[in-house]
């Protein structure tokens, strides 16, 4: 029979611990290793490569870092360049660990934690995935603050009186994007910029010359213009950076695949480039067949874990990372919360966000939210939809599956069949017996 492990048993014996810092990082090692076990290194590159080359110099192997902020990311870099095991830590995981005394410094406490195997490192894709990260990233915040001028010509038109909104869906569509060109370039004339609209557009062109009749104030009009040069300027940004993930994601496709059924309407933020494939080729799957993944939630997914998911065990150990899963929080064999736990985990967020977009999808998917929105209210269910999708995603990357959507219509029909089956064995428990009602003609 095993012995269980003693809670003082070194597992890391040559373990370091640094304390991460803006302008000085400090550094703790065993007193075995050296006669000054903790030692201060600047913040500088030399001073890395410095720190790197004694914590070698003394037989340290294995180093535990938190995370701090982004300060860690030129530390961890380094030290894996030099070919230690970094160990990227939640500072949070130190704070449940009793025992800590006051004169003990952080990088002290986290080395000693570290050589007795209480910590738990973090997932951090390779070093491919994270360039994509990067770029990804990029484009979203541009993204972000593109929609923020947007919002600034909207306050613009409307301290002017220009109820621009009020008749079209989208401002910074194509009929509104030149009607407010044509307002920048000088036109004033309601007529003259009414014209602009789009045969698609519902409001007419009458109700339109009436929003554009308002009170045209120099200030605003100033206003006006530079909130749309920064949305032009952004806007370019955006294109270089679409260029660059395009450029990334050439030679990580690796396999060869078809794309089968039509593609997805393409949002008008979405690249211009061949995404879909792309992406495919680098995955070894299309996502993009699941239904509610669009291509710009695939692009934020694989850019975060990329499409190798071989770090975690299964698949509930993926949907865990996402905090996805229902709680454990159990006392004396009661259940005292299921609630999942809160996260910022940008794959949670594009999933949730994806799963919002079946409610009106006629898939089986789309069918399966709405049977949950009827049980529970809709925060829950798009939990659980989110969850079910992570799933898909993870047996499509593993097992190289492809996604088979079975209809709105067969998953209904399942459905009945499953009440149908629950209810003939709560009637024989009973000892009662169920017949079907011949339909009436």
């Amino acid at each position: 029979m095993a012995m269980r492990k003693r809670s003082d048993e070194v597992v890391f014996p040559n373990a370091a611990g640094i304390d991460v810092g803006a302008s000085s990082h400090w550094v703790a090692i065993p007193a075995h290793l050296a006669e000054e076990p903790v030692r201060e290194f600047g913040a500088m590159t030399d001073d890395l490569n410095a720190l790197a080359e004694w914590l070698l110099a003394c037989g340290v192997d294995t180093v535990a870092l938190e995370s701090t902020g982004v300060y860690w990311i030129p530390v961890y870099e380094v030290l894996e360049q030099h070919g230690l095991k970094v160990w990227l830590v939640d500072a949070r995981q130190m704070k449940y660990v009793p025992g800590r005394k006051s004169d003990v410094l952080d990088c002290q406490w986290l080395q000693k934690l570290m050589s007795f195997g209480l910590l738990r490192g973090a997932w951090r894709p390779g070093e491919q995935v994270c360039v994509v990260r990067a770029v990804v990233r990029q484009r979203e915040v541009l993204l972000a603050e593109q929609a923020d001028w947007v919002r600034r010509m909207q306050k613009a038109l409307v301290q002017m009186n220009i109820q621009l909104g009020e008749v079209l869906t989208d401002v910074m569509g194509m009929t509104g994007q030149a009607i407010i060109r044509d307002i920048v370039a000088g036109q004033r004339d309601p007529a003259v910029l009414a014209r602009h609209r789009d045969a698609r557009v519902k409001a007419k062109e009458s109700d339109i010359k009436r929003a554009l009749t308002g009170n045209w104030r120099e200030e605003h009009l100033f206003v006006l213009t530079q909130a749309l040069l920064m949305y032009d300027s952004l806007a370019q940004r955006m294109l270089e950076c679409d260029a660059k993930i395009e450029a990334l994601l050439a030679p990580l496709g690796r396999h060869e695949v078809t794309l089968a059924g039509p593609a997805k309407p393409a949002g008008k933020n979405t690249p211009r480039f061949d995404l879909r494939r792309a992406l495919a080729r680098w995955a070894g799957v299309d996502l993009t067949r699941i239904n509610g993944l669009a291509v710009s939630s695939v692009l934020t997914i694989l850019s975060e874990i990329g499409p190798d998911l071989r770090r975690f065990a299964n698949v509930k150990h993926f949907c865990s990372w996402l905090g996805l899963c229902p709680g454990t929080k159990i006392s004396g064999g009661k259940v005292l919360s299921a609630r999942t736990r809160r996260s910022v985990n940008r794959v949670r967020q594009a999933l949730k966000l994806a799963a919002m977009s079946l409610s009106r999808n006629s898939s089986a998917l789309g069918a399966f939210y709405r049977r949950l929105c009827a049980r529970m209210d809709k925060p829950r269910a798009n939990t659980a939809v989110a969850h079910k999708l992570a799933r898909m995603i993870y047996f499509m990357i593993t097992r190289g599956e492809d996604f088979v959507d079975r209809g709105q219509q067969r998953y209904e029909q399942q459905q009945r069949e499953r009440s149908i089956a629950a209810l003939k064995r709560r009637a024989a428990d009973l000892g009662f017996q169920l017949s079907p009602t011949p339909l009436a003609p």
